[in-house]
């Protein structure tokens, strides 16, 4: 009986001895387990801002100048771009880009999606406005001299005299009139700005418009002289090109414009002008009123090529 004991407590010594055993080296591999964790390279931090290529991205983008995002507030690129239907593999025609405020948006995005940007620029030739033919220039300049960043932008003209604004007609998936109207009212083209237009798009193409917006008690100016233009006038030059009304948005309205300003809508920011066009500026003018405007009211529409 003894010897049963004897046994029984070696063996329980020797359980508990092992059980110990097997405890210490289950914590000699977890602390193993942890020292490895931490030795363990961390994963990369995520990029900051919006994806490369994204409409966020162009937007967003470095390049763009204070002075230019600024006009955010007033012109709503993101919004007013998502809404006319922009995607990176669109062919986009922006008629009329001026110094290239959307361009610096449209030209990035395009070029990292596999699009295309073509700008129908000012006229050129013996006859060309000066001022217009050095914008010209400048624009070709710079939109040519980043091919990384603002890829191979494609350059016509639009004028009385142009021929079609895209190599081959009815492939545009999107055109752009922004802020251009009433300058084409006043040099009496603006039936030919709709009609190069839904030449240029495939069917079922985008034709995207943003103007300064006349009240709608107010004379239609033939010439529009101030830059205020009716939206059922925008909506009637449509219509007799062969477009057909999509949408309209408030994107892009300022109720704070009163329309009566002293040089018209270039009284208001960005021109600023503070004598009639042409004429020295004039110090004494008191801009107060017109920086709380801010920019003008606009209408957004949007138009669509029958399939």
């Amino acid at each position: 009986m003894a010897d049963c004991l004897a046994s029984a407590g070696g063996l329980s010594r020797r359980f508990l001895l092992s059980g110990a055993a097997a405890l210490a080296l289950t914590g000699v591999a977890a602390c193993g387990r942890k020292d490895e964790a931490a030795k363990a390279p961390e994963a990369p931090p995520k990029p900051a801002g919006p994806a490369e290529g994204s409409l966020e991205w162009a937007v967003q983008g470095s390049w763009r100048s204070a002075q230019d995002k600024a006009r955010d507030a007033f012109r709503h690129p993101m919004e007013t771009l998502r809404f006319f239907g922009l995607q990176p593999r669109m062919t986009v025609v922006e008629f009329w880009p001026g110094s290239g405020w959307y361009t610096e948006i449209l030209a990035p995005y395009l070029a990292k999606g596999a699009g295309t940007y073509v700008a129908a620029l000012f006229p050129e030739g013996p006859t060309a406005d000066p001022a217009q033919a050095v914008l010209n220039a400048a624009f070709r300049t710079r939109f040519s001299s980043d091919k990384k960043l603002y890829g191979e932008p494609q350059f016509t003209v639009f004028g009385a005299g142009s021929g079609p604004v895209t190599a081959a007609a009815g492939t545009a998936e999107l055109c752009l009139f922004m802020r251009t109207l009433h300058g084409w009212m006043a040099a009496g083209i603006v039936e030919k700005a709709f009609s190069d237009a839904f030449a240029a798009l495939r069917p079922g193409g985008i034709l995207g418009i943003e103007q300064h917006r006349l009240s709608p008690e107010e004379d239609q100016d033939p010439v529009a002289a101030n830059g205020y233009v009716q939206e059922a006038f925008v909506r009637q030059l449509a219509a007799e090109a062969g477009f057909v009304f999509v949408a309209a948005s408030e994107i892009n309205a300022n109720e704070a414009d009163t329309k009566d300003h002293p040089f018209g809508v270039d009284t208001l920011a960005p021109t600023r002008l503070t004598a009639p066009r042409g004429e020295p500026a004039d110090p004494a003018f008191d801009r107060s009123k017109y920086e709380a405007i801010g920019e003008s009211d606009r209408m957004t529409l949007k138009f669509r090529k029958p399939e």
